[in-house]
């Protein structure tokens, strides 16, 4: 049993992509929360000691000024794309941030030295707090998964899905994946956020993030058949309880918001998370900016469903 070690210090929310370039694309958000960051290397490691460039600064006023918040960089047909979610004001309302989802693009090769535009809001078609976006492609449809607040259901954020007209427009209506509802998803706060996506084993899984985002902070599971209709809610199953927690034992609290990249192997799956290594946290969580990424490998049980273990722990 060999501890983990953070793989880059003080970035939370983290996302690791290997694009076919051979290169590692890492973003995460910035403690300031000022701007979009990236960074490339050859390995996995080599992401630590990468020059971070941060390839957009938030404007000084407007819908998307402050809270630049878990930024995600995507390759959706033929071009590069970073999804965020973004305040005008760190006012909150109704108990809530104003949190808008938006969309930046890049069409150059290398997204780190490119040029990036700001290529607008992405509409729900709700009104409300939402974050957390990510996408994936299947069956050659792209989809958009994401958190948002809707009126009427307790809490801060559910999960929903919709297929997208463009790597920017979603289109129809958004379909509701899961609500905060266990006893491990309302701890201080009822939270389903988060969202990654991984198609293995004949099954589309997405892990989420549940409760407050300090020690509390967990991972759950949903899953559908790959051949299944996404959009209906139906197709989708949730685990009971959290695949991935706090491990009092070895030190390392709060893992969650998730995302998937491949080893250099080209077959060995790793999970990409944040967590801290204490509780005695000052203040707010939320600026708290000991949130590092950690990255480790992937297990998988017989019936061909992720085994993640402990935070700490890397397990062969």
């Amino acid at each position: 049993m060999e501890l983990l070690k953070p793989t880059i210090e003080q970035r939370a929310d983290p996302f690791v992509y290997k694009h076919t370039d051979g290169y590692y694309y890492f973003t995460g958000s910035v403690p300031s929360y000022t701007g979009v960051e990236l960074r490339r290397a050859k390995t996995i490691a080599g992401l630590a000691d990468a020059e971070p460039v941060m390839v957009w600064t938030k404007p000084d006023e407007g819908p998307y000024s402050d809270l630049i918040w878990a930024p995600e960089i995507h390759f959706n047909q033929g071009a590069w794309y970073v999804y965020f979610a973004a305040a005008p004001s760190r006012e909150i309302k109704n108990d809530l941030f104003q949190h808008r989802m938006y969309a930046l693009k890049c069409t150059d090769a290398n997204p780190v030295e490119g040029k990036w535009e700001f290529a607008g809001q992405i509409d729900t078609g709700m009104d409300t707090f939402c974050l957390d976006a990510t996408t994936f492609t299947h069956k050659g449809v792209l989809y958009y998964v994401w958190a948002q607040k809707e009126e009427g259901i307790k809490g801060n954020s559910n999960l929903y899905i919709a297929p997208m007209k463009t790597p920017t427009e979603i289109e129809g209506e958004p379909v509701r994946l899961t609500i905060p509802e266990y006893e491990w998803e309302i701890r201080g706060f009822w939270v389903n956020e988060g969202p990654a996506v991984l198609n293995r084993n004949g099954k589309i899984f997405i892990t989420y993030s549940a409760s407050a985002t300090d020690e509390n902070y967990c991972m759950g599971l949903l899953w559908a058949d790959e051949d299944a209709d996404l959009l209906d809610p139906k197709s989708w199953h949730k685990a009971k309880e959290p695949v991935f927690q706090t491990c009092y034992e070895h030190g390392i609290y709060g893992p969650g918001h998730s995302s998937f990249t491949v080893a250099e192997d080209g077959k060995t799956d790793m999970l990409v998370y944040h967590a801290r290594t204490y509780t005695e946290i000052e203040g707010d969580p939320l600026w708290n900016p000991d949130r590092h990424t950690f990255i480790k490998p992937i297990r998988w049980d017989d019936q061909g469903f992720p085994v993640f273990g402990k935070p700490s722990v890397i397990e062969g």
